[in-house]
């Protein structure tokens, strides 16, 4: 198995009126955060952190536009997907020919990932190991491919490569892509989605000490997010409020750490993994947007895309996606219903 990781943080930007005891409070803080980042990015090569960035995508030329058997012209609903063909065949009884038969030959199944998003996929310190409920979701697809949840050869991934290591022939593009990954239309013009697997929205975390209960309450304060997101976009829809740009999220937390900005907006998974990491923050607020997250797979192998909807639909029905919520996401509340899968897509 081999993985990459990495991360950058900066602590530019001018410096913001701020509690002494809340900066003292902070400084180590984002001192330990700073130098675990300077030791990633040295290990390798592209971030990981910016979870929410959105992959570019450039019109496509006409000639090379995607064919309409693996991407539609129309999307009314984004979440729709194919229903997986019958019952989940055993490790051992892979259709021959197919691309889950191909992986199993293989010997390991390529997944693309992030290293540094607290609780959905980072790397364990202690152990080293990348874990996450992104990488749960992962483990159960290579359990059921080869009776095996640890066949998994990583890819540390920024967002903006989700796309692009799916599309090509490239040695290292991967079978998979699980990286807090937003299903909308325009993606499904390039690549296939399985079945959402989880629900995000967009929130803020602010301090513990805030009156804020939500964005709405940021008015006259700076608030971080990660630029050329649709995070940040949203930002202008609140005139009052100081949107704040920064190269990831992880540059946001160190920021919000070093009181140069009062509060961080992101999908409610990455601020809870932030939430985790700093005893004086919290995540308030209703979500004010809907990130469905889905499993990437390349648009061609329409085989794998109902494969990996078996396996959600074994881990809702057998309680492994509640016994991964609740160990991974459990600071968001008790374990919702998982999302119902919506099927009817067709090649």
């Amino acid at each position: 198995m081999t993985t990459t990781n990495a991360a950058r943080a900066a602590t530019t930007g001018r410096a913001h009126r701020t509690a002494p005891r809340r900066s003292r409070l902070r400084t180590g803080l984002a001192a330990a955060l700073a130098a675990t980042t300077l030791v990633l990015a040295a290990c390798t090569g592209p971030s990981g952190s910016d979870d929410l960035r959105l992959a570019a995508e450039e019109p496509p030329a006409e000639e090379s536009a995607p064919p309409a058997a693996t991407a539609p012209a129309e999307c009314s609903d984004p979440v729709q997907s194919y229903a997986p063909e019958g019952a989940l065949p055993a490790p051992d009884a892979l259709p021959a020919g197919s691309t889950m038969a191909e992986i199993r030959e293989r010997g390991v199944l390529r997944v693309g990932v992030s290293a540094d998003t607290l609780l959905m996929g980072s790397r364990n310190p202690l152990s080293g190991d990348i874990e996450g409920f992104d990488i749960d979701v992962l483990r159960e697809v290579s359990r059921a491919i080869f009776g095996d949840p640890d066949r998994l050869q990583f890819r540390v991934i920024t967002s903006g490569q989700r796309i692009e290591v799916l599309e090509g022939d490239d040695p290292d593009d991967v079978d998979l892509v699980a990286r807090a990954f937003t299903i909308n239309c325009d993606r499904w013009e390039q690549i296939a989605f399985s079945a959402e697997y989880y629900h995000a929205g967009q929130k803020v975390l602010v301090t513990r000490d805030s009156q804020a209960a939500g964005i709405a309450d940021l008015e006259g304060q700076r608030v971080c997010a990660p630029e050329g997101t649709t995070t940040i976009t949203r930002l202008g829809e609140y005139p009052g409020i100081e949107a704040v740009p920064a190269t990831t999220h992880t540059q946001c937390l160190v920021l919000f750490q070093q009181g140069r900005v009062d509060a961080i907006t992101g999908d409610d998974t990455i601020l809870a993994g932030f939430a985790a990491q700093d005893p004086y923050a919290k995540v308030v607020g209703e979500a004010i947007s809907d990130e469905p997250y889905g499993v990437g797979v390349p648009a061609a192998n329409v085989d794998m895309v109902r494969f990996v909807n078996g396996v959600l639909e074994r881990m809702t029905s057998d309680g492994t996606w509640a016994a991964s919520y609740d160990r991974w996401l459990g600071v968001l509340g008790d374990a919702p219903t998982p999302p119902a899968p919506v099927y009817g897509r067709t090649p």
